[in-house]
């Protein structure tokens, strides 16, 4: 059996680490070179649809890859953010002929996005219901698919209220992509499968090409038995596209575990074809559901998908209320300027950090109590505890001591031991963010922020910083610690204050 190697890291080691991010402001990346180089990398998330409003289902790819891309951009990596929305397809059909009807006069008064949801489900409705409509829809999407003009501008308009829409959430949640829907690949798409029968892969299935891969009780349709093309045929040429025209090394899709089987399936095709590399990596990050405190898929009273809104609307304004009750008790010095922004940032950061802080695979009840809670593992929790670090260091600094100006002098920081353990735990963070960039785990920056916040709390506890004969040393640790946890946050997009 193997045994083990005890190691002791020298206290100096630790002090001169912790004197450099202090001087510094900022945390090191690790070495790029160490972990295999520069990559360039795509990731694909968010990816809501054309003429829907975004809901709580869309949470969670949106926040865990906005956090993947940030870790890789972090560390140094090319990354591509692409958000493949879905503006192609069969209902397309339906959306279009409806609009017609219902909005005769659309390119002087254009449904809002609220309309558009309604509109969306109307028409749903009647292709379900009225055969005649069902055939229209049908031949409509036909015209769409050939570049009719009017098809084409109705469909343009869809898009465009949508993207407004999905704008104003991206936004609030500090979201940046860059949008590069299906109907992107359609063209493409007979192409990637032209290669896939080159490479002996595809089969005829009852009038339908299809690809079996060992493994699987279905196949890959890459094109239907009426010639027309789905879900799996865009894919195809997605990846083609990104492997071959863009020449990426990696492409990381972050999707619902229920889309996993499909994209493994893609992944073997486009390995079975030939397109991949060595150094190349494609990865599905599967997430679980957002459940409610009953366990069940998290809806509104009514029964409603929740819009994402909505709900970041409600966290905002309970922890506006919350900041409130803290000025009124005399907790909190923030004006009301001051408390309205906060709440935003905090309630924000909750919605996220409440999602980042589980591994992705779960599903995970959504609780605003919990999630906005002032301690345990929460962001708000978090935040203030940085918070907290930060009045720390601007009250030694009113006392004289400037933590920046006190590391540049050697000292020990490590005399106590707190002071030891809060310094060893600062140097384990590109060991932790290496970790999330090579598996796309965003949950381990979250746990050892908390980590770090806890330790740093009990260095506070029981070692006096200000007016203390170590108050340059502590000062200095208090320093390193809160540049270590603003990377944290910014690694996860939640916008910290230096006052609360």
């Amino acid at each position: 059996p193997a045994g083990f190697v005890n190691a002791k890291i020298d206290d100096a080691l630790l002090g001169d680490f912790c004197r450099e991010v202090a001087q510094q402001g900022k945390a090191p990346p690790p070495p790029i070179k160490a972990f295999g180089g520069k990559r360039k990398v795509l990731v694909d998330f968010s990816s809501p649809n054309i003429a829907k409003e975004m809901h709580v289902g869309h949470l969670r790819s949106t926040i865990i890859g906005d956090t993947i891309c940030r870790v890789l951009e972090y560390c140094g990596h090319d990354v591509h953010r692409i958000n493949h929305v879905g503006d192609w397809g069969t209902q397309f059909g339906m959306l279009i002929s409806h609009m017609e009807e219902a909005y005769p006069d659309f390119t002087s008064n254009p449904p809002n996005i609220t309309d558009l949801t309604v509109f969306y489900k109307n028409a749903k409705k009647r292709f379900d219901d009225d055969e005649a409509f069902k055939k229209k829809s049908r031949e409509t999407v036909v015209a769409l698919q050939a570049g009719d003009p009017r098809c084409r501008e109705i469909w343009a308009l869809l898009c465009d209220i949508s993207r407004k829409e999905f704008a104003r959430v991206y936004k609030r949640l500090g979201v940046t992509l860059e949008e590069v829907g299906e109907s992107h690949y359609n063209s493409m798409i007979p192409n990637a499968i032209s290669l896939l029968e080159k490479a002996g892969l595809v089969t005829d299935s009852d009038g339908a090409s299809t690809v079996f891969l060992e493994g699987h009780s279905f196949p890959l349709i890459v094109k239907k038995s009426d010639g027309g093309f789905g879900y799996d045929s865009t894919d195809i040429a997605a990846i083609h596209h990104r492997l071959k025209t863009l020449g990426v090394d990696w492409v990381v899709y972050v999707t619902d575990l229920g889309q996993a089987e499909h994209f493994h399936m893609c992944f073997e095709a486009a390995e079975k074809a030939g397109w991949t590399s060595a150094e190349g990596r494609l990865c599905h990050v599967g997430f679980g559901v957002v459940q409610g405190e009953d366990g069940k898929r998290f809806k509104t009273r009514s029964g409603e998908t929740v819009r994402l809104v909505d709900l970041l609307d409600e966290s905002v304004t309970r922890m506006e209320k919350s900041l409130k009750d803290r000025v009124a008790e005399g907790k909190c010095a923030l004006s009301p300027d001051e408390v309205k922004s906060a709440a935003e940032k905090i309630g924000y950061g909750a919605v996220k950090y409440a999602d980042l802080h589980q591994h992705p695979a779960t599903n995970y009840k959504f609780s605003y109590d919990k999630m906005l809670s002032t301690s345990g593992n929460t962001a708000v929790y978090l935040l203030f505890a940085h918070a907290r670090l930060a009045s720390i260091v601007r009250k030694a600094s009113a006392k004289g001591v400037d933590a920046k100006k006190a590391a540049s002098t050697k000292m020990d920081l490590c005399a106590h031991p707190k002071e030891r353990a809060l310094a060893f735990e600062l140097t384990q963070f590109s060991g932790v963010v290496a970790s999330v960039a090579e598996e796309f785990l965003p949950v381990r920056v979250c746990d050892y922020l908390y980590k770090v916040s806890c330790k740093f709390t009990e260095f506070v506890t029981e070692c006096k910083v200000l007016d203390d004969a170590r108050m340059a040393e502590r000062v200095v640790l208090c320093e390193a610690t809160g540049v270590v946890m603003r990377a944290c946050f910014d690694l996860l997009g939640i916008e910290y204050l230096m006052q609360i």
